[in-house]
């Protein structure tokens, strides 16, 4: 539908009804707050207290487990303490993996002596390591729209 008085080549599109009563990001394809979750990690494991638990969650297999990488990761940092639960809220449908370290000293990154951590590290479906991190599709889990639950036992090396 064309109006008068519009630049050349401007036209009004008329919504529907219903349309008009959406909020813009439902009309432009947003997932609905419904259609978002939440995740609760449980961390065990911990040889001690001190310090704090730093986690991040992606969505993009090439950034994982290194999640700095990633401008739309999730992060979140608790203190230290066994059976802590860090909570991810309002996360879109998808598949994603978790990656967490316990920061011992809070000096906000994971320490290393000879390549090997010194610090505890875990990751989401316990996926184990083979000569590395494990790969993204080891780690990764699937979020739909319910609420969902899960455990990540921290492991040292050093």
């Amino acid at each position: 539908m064309m109006r008068k008085g519009l630049p050349l080549g401007v036209a009004v599109i008329a919504a529907p009804a219903a349309m008009a009563a959406m909020p813009l990001p439902q009309i432009l394809g947003a997932a609905k707050a419904s259609e978002a979750s939440s995740i609760l990690v449980e961390i065990d494991g911990l040889r001690s207290n001190r310090g704090q638990i730093m986690a991040c969650m992606t969505a993009n297999p090439k950034t994982f487990p290194d999640c700095q990488k990633d401008p739309h990761a999730r992060h979140l940092t608790v203190p230290a303490a066994n059976g802590e639960t860090v909570e991810f809220r309002d996360v879109p449908q998808g598949r994603y993996a978790i990656a967490l370290f316990h920061d011992e000293n809070g000096n906000g990154r994971m320490d290393k002596m000879m390549m090997l951590p010194r610090e505890g590290f875990g990751f989401s479906r316990d996926a184990p390591l083979q000569f590395g991190p494990p790969r993204f599709g080891a780690a990764s889990f699937q979020v739909g729209p319910a609420q969902l639950k899960t455990a990540i036992k921290v492991r040292y090396i050093l």
